[in-house]
């Protein structure tokens, strides 16, 4: 008899029955019955069976007529529960009914154990486990028969199942290798749709799915095949009881598409050590066409999946990201590379293997690429190629992205011609530089007024100061005399009132606002804009505290300033808020974000002196020496504007929140107004493409280009979104409707010539010297900086945010510039219309 198998009975009412270790029987039959309170949807036996049969069981009747009677015995003892399923069935020579979960097992004639068979596919060594089969029979007849004793002699695990729901269940926790489905009658239940729900799950991908089908009738021609095909069946059984017709079945199958399913899950481990391999891999046909790319051959090439697969190297398409010119810098410096490449034969015997080809560079000329394999090759190892002086750097425990750029870049040296190896120690000397993200300008005299422009804006050199270094002493006492008592939003004049109605517009009028308001309108903006967006609640402050803060932090902007001055924080306040109202901006960003984004905008300029860093730098000024000329005003802003808030506690909105919050608010903050500095705005702008509209288009078109986790709820993704907005609100003048660009066109003109005319008087650098009132031609100045700065930054934020009226005035202002440049005119408008 053998010892007793372990049994398990599932929830849902499925009995697993395995053999015991020690058991010398090579398959077991179990019984069972349930009471009336518990009925079973369904069961199936699982059986370890034999490589063989005896003879006598090979013809069928005796052996099944055993089996029939021992099931017509089980029914009869079966409960008489109505509810009771019929589909209730056990196999054995000998059978009784219990009364609860017992169970008596028999072995069947055979007791020889199951062995794993090996595979071969190339070069890799599979061992297979004994194939697992599922029967999905409502009722037993001599065709389930048939293929149990099918299996017992082909060596199979066989399992059965009388309904739908239990052999989901069983295949689930089986993953059968073969699935037969009783097709014949669509009574007991619908075999196609039962085919479906499996195929429906992401394990059934390599599971062979059998239908059996009534023989057809003389005067009946052959149904197609196709709806089973669909239903998701790959092949068709016409009924035949024979065990042998059976066994035939199941092991062509077997040696057929079983065998083929146990390669291609093979490969797929393959493909995922492929997409792990630093070393660029490419599978392509014996046409040369695209089948496979690794991640790494997609950064050295710098195209993703979608624009590989299916096309020769030299079909790619060329588009704005991949310009002729800057392919052409590339393929100067970088001539050859090392890949593998996969040639794939299209023959039935094909092979991979790894050699040296040739292909045209998709970008001017021919290019070898030499194929170096991981095994079996001459070529020195990766790390042996490397120069000695990179062995200390490779060995880092923490290594830099920008450090494993320049080793890739020093690996690839060896063995290349002098001319690439040269071409690579110039790319070195690149990336040792810090400026990576700032691009490089022609002479001064291919295009003045962008060079002066951004030359004053983005660098940090020898800088001024504008005779404002009393900043930190002249303020905070004094504001509070020279300003009216504390108004509430419910007070203000109906004027006023009137022009707030239509704040949540992008045509809302700064200017208007300013006049009305006598240069104070950021009180009103920001008690109307925080009131919207709930910030006294999250704050926990009053709204007098709101009120008295607001009062403080636009008495600390220099009203003298043509430009910098409270209307212009007004209007980053407005615009930063309209941002936020974006859906997409609202969905990635939470209210502590939106808080700190509102603040910073309202504190950005707080006591800017109206002249640049650059101009700070070169006089020498107390904040440059604090500030070590980096990042000097937008140092100052930050910190003056927190040191005036905790100074007073009538003012100090962020006296009721926890230090936690405050802390998380207050490096927000910081990093917004640091953000908007000139010299990182590249570098800003560059991160916010690949990091979020790059992801995003992927997603929006389908494309199966692979990234870093892009979500842009992770919190580095809401940083840049965060930097990003406030330096497009900060700089949105050219994307105002016309009347208000060219007001704020003339107010930065006239700041800078203040400049100028200092920087003179004092023998100091001149910044911009484009900027000089007599000379200056304000539509090119205008047209370099939306030509420079704004086009590709409000570009890539439309294209996250949505702004197609901001991107129409934008382009109607350029328009406009470009037409005054065309007639010669120097001034805003041109003298008619003036």
């Amino acid at each position: 008899m053998g010892c007793a198998p372990s049994i398990h009975v599932s929830q849902s009412g499925v009995i697993y029955c395995r053999d015991s270790d020690e058991s010398n029987s090579p398959r077991h039959t179990t019984s069972v019955s349930q009471g009336p309170a518990a009925p079973l949807p369904g069961l199936f036996v699982q059986t370890d069976a034999a490589d063989a049969i005896p003879p006598s069981r090979a013809s069928g009747p005796p052996g099944a007529a055993r089996v029939r009677r021992a099931r017509a015995e089980l029914g009869s003892c079966s409960s008489t529960d109505s509810a009771a399923p019929a589909a209730t069935t056990c196999r054995g020579r000998r059978r009784h009914c219990c009364s609860s979960a017992e169970a008596e097992t028999q072995t069947n004639y055979s007791n020889v154990k199951v062995s794993s068979a090996e595979v071969r596919i190339g070069p890799m060594r599979l061992t297979q486990d004994p194939v697992q089969v599922l029967l999905i029979f409502a009722k037993e007849d001599s065709q389930s028969d048939g293929f149990w004793w099918a299996c017992d002699r082909a060596g199979y695990r066989c399992s059965i199942a009388r309904t739908p729901e239990s052999a989901l269940e069983c295949f689930l926790d089986k993953h059968h290798e073969i699935i037969v489905i009783d097709h014949r009658q669509a009574r007991n239940f619908d075999a196609e749709a039962v085919c479906r729900s499996i195929r429906a799950t992401n394990l059934s991908e390599h599971t062979v799915i059998l239908a059996v089908v009534s023989q057809a009738s003389g005067d009946h021609e052959e149904a197609s095949v196709l709806p089973l095909l669909h239903a998701g069946f790959n092949r068709r059984f016409m009924e035949n009881s024979s065990i042998i017709a059976c066994y035939n079945e199941l092991i062509q199958i077997e040696h057929g598409e079983v065998r083929s399913q146990f390669k291609l899950r093979a490969c797929n481990s393959v493909f995922t050590a492929l997409d792990h391999c630093h070393e660029a891999i490419e599978i392509t046909s014996d046409e040369h066409v695209i089948q496979y790319v690794n991640p790494a051959f997609e950064r050295m090439m710098g195209y993703h999946k979608g624009e590989l697969l299916g096309k020769e190297l030299a079909e790619l398409p060329k588009s704005d990201k991949n310009r002729a010119d800057l392919l052409d810098t590339i393929n100067t410096c970088i001539r050859k590379g090392k890949l593998h490449k996969i040639h794939r034969d299209s023959g039935d015997n094909s092979q991979t293997e790894s050699h040296s080809f040739r292909y045209k560079n998709r970008r001017r000329e021919s290019i070898d690429v030499k194929s170096i394999s991981s095994r079996g090759s001459d070529a020195p190892s990766l790390q042996n190629r490397r120069y000695p002086s990179m062995a200390r750097i490779h060995s880092m425990t923490i290594e830099a992205p920008i450090t494993k750029v320049i080793n890739i870049i020093n690996a690839a040296q060896e063995n290349s011609p002098v001319t690439v190896a040269e071409a690579l120690d110039r790319v070195l000397e690149i990336l040792r530089t810090t400026e990576l993200y700032s691009p490089q300008l022609g002479t001064k005299d291919e295009d003045p007024h962008t060079s002066d422009l951004v030359g004053g804006l983005m660098t940090d050199g020898l800088r001024r100061l504008s005779g404002n270094e009393y900043v930190f002493t002249k303020n905070v006492h004094q504001s509070h005399s020279h300003l009216a008592m504390p108004i509430t939003i419910n007070d203000v004049p109906p004027c006023i009132a009137q022009l707030l109605d239509n704040e949540e517009s992008w045509e809302f009028n700064i200017f208007e606002l300013e006049a009305v308001t006598h240069k104070r309108p950021l009180v009103y903006l920001g008690l109307k804009v925080f009131s919207r967006f709930g910030v006294c609640e999250f704050l926990r402050c009053s709204e007098t505290t709101l009120r008295a803060w607001l009062q403080v932090i636009e008495a600390n902007y220099h009203s003298s300033n043509a430009y910098h001055n409270s209307t212009h924080a007004a209007d980053v306040l407005h615009a930063t808020a309209f941002f936020l109202g974006k859906e997409r901006v609202k969905g990635s960003l939470d209210q502590l974000d939106e808080v700190a984004a509102l603040i910073a905008a309202t504190v950005h300029d707080v006591d800017h002196p109206g002249r640049t860093n650059s101009f700070l730098c070169n006089a020498g000024s107390e904040l440059a020496v604090l500030y070590n000329d980096t990042a000097v005003l937008e140092s100052h802003h930050t910190a003056l504007a927190f040191q005036l808030t905790v100074k007073d506690s009538k003012c100090n909105i962020f006296k009721n929140i926890d230090r936690n919050h405050y802390r998380t608010l207050r490096q927000a903050i910081i990093d917004m107004v640091l953000a908007t500095e000139m010299t990182k705005h590249f570098e800003h702008v560059n991160k916010f493409v690949n990091s979020i509209n790059k992801p995003m288009a992927s997603e929006i078109e389908g494309s199966e280009y692979e990234c870093n986790p892009t979500g842009k709820n992770f919190p580095e993704n809401q940083i840049l979104i965060k930097r990003m907005m406030i330096k497009c609100a900060d700089v949105a003048n050219p994307c105002r409707p016309l009347d208000l660009c060219i007001e704020w066109a003339g107010r930065i003109s006239e700041e800078y010539f203040a400049q100028t005319d200092e920087e003179k008087r004092q023998g100091l650098p001149v910044v911009m010297p484009v900027f000089d009132r007599n000379t200056c031609s304000i539509p090119k100045s205008q047209i370099s900086f939306i030509d420079y700065f704004i086009t590709d930054m409000f570009d890539a934020w439309d294209a996250f945010a949505h702004l197609p009226a901001l991107m129409q005035h934008l382009a109607n202002n350029y328009k406009h510039w470009k037409t005054l440049d065309d007639m010669k005119c120097k001034s805003l408008r041109l003298p008619s219309d003036s």
